[in-house]
């Protein structure tokens, strides 16, 4: 074994896809790029994520409530990156990466139909919102494209490094 730098160590555990929060505010749509998520619980399914609030998503996301997690495929990492390279609050990210915003049914935040999934979400917990930039999520309405059903996610590895969803294999295991 050898010394790995503390600051490094996100890079093991990064824990899920990366993807696009939506939000919604005083008319103006949002899009942001997230790799700090996880699922804390299955029923109702809960996820909790990190907006720091330097983000231009903060402020809506405290405000209303209510976000989209839209999960892109592989097709969409440059557009991904670009998306967490610049600032909502001096563009419109659905009009420069050419992305479709959609009517969400449950929520005000727009669904983004070029991913392959999309999860309408309510705030539900920020006890940890001004320590840690954490909001527990909870998904009301998923949607799923039945086209892209093989999609295969990007995964953020540190400093411009993905790595994308590779063999799948199957273990037994008891369902919860």
């Amino acid at each position: 074994m050898k010394d790995l730098p503390l600051p490094e160590v996100y890079k093991l555990l990064e824990p899920g896809p990366v993807v696009l929060l939506t939000t919604a505010r005083r008319g103006r749509h949002n899009i942001m790029t997230m790799s700090w998520h996880m699922m804390v619980d299955f029923t109702p399914p809960l996820i909790a994520c990190v907006v720091s609030n330097g983000d231009y998503s903060f402020a809506a996301l405290r405000a209303t409530k209510e976000c989209v997690i839209a999960i892109p495929d592989v097709s969409l990492a440059e557009k991904v990156v670009k998306i967490g390279n610049c600032s909502g609050s001096d563009t419109d990210k659905f009009a420069e990466f050419a992305l479709t915003p959609t009517r969400a049914e449950k929520v005000s935040a727009p669904l983004i139909e070029e991913c392959f999934a999309n999860l309408e979400c309510r705030v539900t917990d920020t006890r940890f919102v001004n320590k840690y930039g954490i909001f527990i999520l909870e998904v009301v309405k998923a949607w799923k494209n039945p086209a892209k059903f093989d999609a295969k996610t990007i995964h953020h590895r540190g400093f411009g490094t993905f790595a994308v969803d590779g063999e799948i294999i199957h273990l037994s295991s008891e369902k919860p």
